[in-house]
């Protein structure tokens, strides 16, 4: 039956023509944002999980940058504490050669004096150097430098619950100068610390062959205990560098994982997006050969 008032064939050319402009649409979205879920409503559940994990990178990110933070300090501190160990021209090790050498009977130990002084100003003028963001760990101010420092080292979240990891540095451990003169080098045993050695008064007499003797075993023993926190440093040190890579790696496999949920197939999109054009175009040309149709009724009334 011909009809002027309802046209089936041009409502099923319409209402293809509709269901194909929607995929096109969607297909273009894609191929825009790059992503097959942009939204909650292309797919919640994807969605959720690819923010939640996009909102973990980002506490990865800072933690990667704390974590850079935290390597030049120790790094700083690190080559503070060697350079005042020294070596035979320079630092603790060359004070204690100097010593030794003021053993000697009938040396000058005024100008050997000369030498130690040098040393002693060298070697608290590196400790008060190594700052790194306002962050001092062998020259400490009581009441002002925290007893530990916390350093930022992961970040993991299981469920709801978010962890995070650091690294605990002790102060104490590489106070090398205190202002209540009890670091490495400022406390004092026996008559004087390593700080204040002095033996240009001092004789070739027995006694002041002991106080001698006295001198050298506290240098030696300030070496061990400057060479065990350099070595402790060194451990954090590396810990802190291969947890830095980790974190890059882990990074990389968290936008990893997001991409396969959400990012579209580019090849795939720009196949469909070649059909469904076509679609279109026949699907415009459907619905111009049924409006037409009702052309054919006014040829009844001729």
């Amino acid at each position: 039956m011909s009809s002027l008032l309802t046209n089936s064939t041009a409502m099923t050319a319409l209402q293809t023509l509709r269901s194909v402009g929607s995929q096109l649409s969607t297909t273009q979205n894609r191929i825009s944002t790059g992503q097959r879920v942009a939204t909650a409503s292309d797919n919640a559940a994807y969605w959720s999980i690819a923010t939640s994990m996009r909102a973990d990178n980002a506490a990865l990110s800072a933690v990667s940058d704390s974590l850079g933070l935290s390597a030049a300090t120790v790094d700083t501190e690190y080559t503070a504490l060697t350079t005042v160990i020294g070596d035979k021209d320079s630092g603790l090790t060359k004070l204690q050669s100097l010593l030794v050498q003021a053993k000697t009977a009938g040396i000058d130990r005024t100008k050997i004096q000369a030498d130690v002084t040098q040393i002693q100003q060298q070697m608290k003028s590196t400790a008060n150097a190594a700052t790194f963001n306002g962050i001092n760990w062998l020259s400490t101010t009581t009441g002002t430098t925290p007893t530990s420092f916390s350093l930022v080292s992961s970040y993991s979240r299981v469920g709801g619950t978010p962890t995070i990891g650091s690294i605990t540095v002790t102060t104490a451990n590489y106070t090398l100068y205190s202002t209540t003169q009890t670091g490495i080098l400022d406390t004092v045993a026996g008559s004087a610390s390593v700080d204040t050695i002095s033996i240009s008064a001092l004789t070739d007499s027995a006694a002041d062959q002991t106080i001698l003797d006295g001198y050298i075993a506290q240098v030696t023993t300030a070496i061990n205990s400057v060479a065990a926190s350099a070595a402790n440093l060194g451990a954090v040190k590396n810990r802190l560098s291969t947890n830095t890579e980790f974190v890059k790696s882990l990074m990389d496999s968290v936008d990893r994982g997001v991409g396969q949920l959400v990012d579209a197939d580019m090849n795939a999109e720009s196949t469909r997006l070649a059909a469904l054009q076509v679609q279109q175009q026949l699907g415009v040309q459907a619905l111009s050969i049924a409006n037409n149709s009702s052309q054919g009724i006014l040829s009844l009334f001729r």
